[in-house]
């Protein structure tokens, strides 16, 4: 039983250093499960009853992707439509995954300064959390301060390393 999920999304896996590099060693921490989900359902038909049973033995849940428009990749909006279904994840019978953490462990291709109300697009970062966030408090999740990597296709590899550090700390909290 893992107590760490990763539900990694990435429709462009192989030409990821960032995401890769981070899920490598994170598969190398005891009672971490990778499970890549553009891996298991290129087709988009996702196993749902497999996905509730990998939630269940979960205590940390880390979603993490690059930012695609602004929110997750489509096969993660997918899963998350099929997988956390009134009456299991949230609704009156659904308490599957109360008091479990959430956390969004992301990558944008955009620096920091880029997320500013002044910046390239126009909003703080923290603007785009609110899906994130409220569909953490809806299945009873208790949400986690997310781990944002800006500019991610430049970030030197020092800043990089400190990045990873603080990701593999989190994991293990």
């Amino acid at each position: 039983m893992s107590k760490v999920l990763i539900l990694y999304a990435h429709p462009a896996a192989e030409l990821s250093r960032t995401n890769r590099l981070m899920l490598e060693a994170a598969a190398r921490l005891p009672e971490v499960t990778v499970h890549d989900l553009y891996e298991h359902y290129p087709d988009f038909h996702i196993d749902v009853e497999h996905e509730q049973q990998l939630l269940s033995q979960a205590e940390l849940v880390v979603m993490q992707h690059p930012i695609h428009w602004y929110s997750m990749p489509a096969l993660q909006k997918e899963w998350l439509d099929r997988v956390l279904a009134r009456g299991w994840a949230f609704g009156h019978d659904g308490h599957a995954l109360e008091g479990k953490r959430f956390w969004l462990v992301a990558s944008t291709g955009g620096e920091t300064a880029s997320y500013q109300a002044t910046g390239r697009h126009g909003h703080p970062f923290a603007d785009f959390l609110p899906p994130y966030q409220q569909t953490a408090r809806l299945c009873g999740m208790q949400w986690v301060e997310p781990l944002i990597l800006h500019g991610a296709h430049h970030v030197p590899p020092v800043e990089f390393q400190r990045h990873v550090e603080r990701y593999l700390e989190g994991l293990q909290a």
